[in-house]
């Protein structure tokens, strides 16, 4: 869907938002692998929270600025395999999750390090949460960092042609509309050179849409999106990746927890690719908890899916 006619209603909409909602701070639980496990330890002793990955097959470099905005200073870490490629490797920005609230790119961090181990540059980047800035500037930021990595490209010794992103959770529905609203003015903040186009799309147990009759979304988003649902449907609709999607999505693949709450909409986005013959997989793992991709055994099963499905979408490492 065309966002253009959303544009004027939801500018006005965000300047009213600033002046009329008060909210609450949501004092959010921190999000970690730690504070994950034990979460999920009880119901499942048998998990293990996954450790990050040192190998001498990977070049690291953490904490790398790609963005200053508002006196906010973003970072990233990037793994790339050792050897260097002609051409560059496939590149794949990774989203974290939280809520919109919390969370941080170190959460992503393992996940970035074993996509370089397979010929993959592996991009775990931070964005502004919810308490710092509310929507759209998390979708900004991350589509700074899309921009910023096609202009070090040569640097990172990326193919820049060949960019996916990868989001968990809140993480799956930045990923999500990120990719299906490639260089939209929307989201624009002037002109650049670089675009913010990804030739795939993993989203891990992230909903697509806010207002879908399967979305069962609360305060979080309420926080984030500047008010409820009721009092603010408009940004609610165009923050819904399901919204956008057409003929020009990418391939896309979803991996889900047993979890139905985080599957909304994604039946839908499935019906609209199939219409337009773009390539998706859907993967449920069984009797699986939300944020099954930070403990083992699950991480490896995302890891293989997603592996997989690079190889197909981005062609060879």
């Amino acid at each position: 869907m065309n966002s253009y006619k959303y544009i004027s209603l939801f500018l006005i909409l965000l300047s009213v938002n600033h002046v009329l909602f008060a909210q609450e701070k949501l004092n959010p639980s921190p999000y970690t692998i730690e504070t994950t496990y034990q979460k999920l330890k009880k119901d499942h002793p048998f998990i293990k929270p996954v450790q990050e990955l040192v190998s001498e097959e990977i070049k690291a470099k953490e904490d790398v600025t790609y963005r200053k905005v508002n006196s906010v200073t973003l970072k990233a870490d990037v793994y790339r395999p050792s050897k260097k490629r002609r051409g560059g490797y496939p590149a794949v920005i990774l989203v974290h999750g939280g809520g919109w609230a919390s969370g941080s790119k170190e959460n992503e961090r393992v996940m970035a390090q074993h996509l370089a181990q397979n010929g993959y540059v592996g991009v775990s980047v931070a964005y502004r949460l919810s308490e710092v800035a509310k929507y759209p500037a998390a979708v900004q930021d991350i589509k700074a960092s899309i921009r910023w990595l096609r202009k070090n490209a040569r640097k990172y010794n990326i193919d820049a042609d060949r960019i996916a992103i990868l989001g968990a959770s809140a993480g799956a529905q930045l990923a999500t509309l990120i990719g299906v609203t490639s260089n939209d003015p929307m989201f624009s903040e002037g002109g650049t050179k670089y675009s913010d186009e990804v030739q795939a799309i993993v989203n891990v147990d992230g909903i697509v849409s806010f207002i879908h009759p399967e979305a069962e979304e609360g305060k979080y988003a309420a926080y984030w999106l500047g008010g409820g649902k009721e009092t603010n449907f408009i940004t609610w609709k165009v923050a819904s990746p399901l919204e956008y999607v057409d003929e020009n999505t990418p391939p896309t693949l979803f991996i889900n927890s047993a979890q139905p709450r985080f599957h909304a909409g994604r039946d839908d986005m499935i019906a609209i690719l199939d219409a337009n013959n773009i390539y998706s997989e859907v993967h449920t793992i069984p009797e699986s908890p939300h944020s099954f991709w930070l403990m083992h055994p699950w991480f490896e099963v995302t890891l293989n899916f997603t592996l997989d499905f690079l190889d197909k979408t981005l062609g060879e490492r």
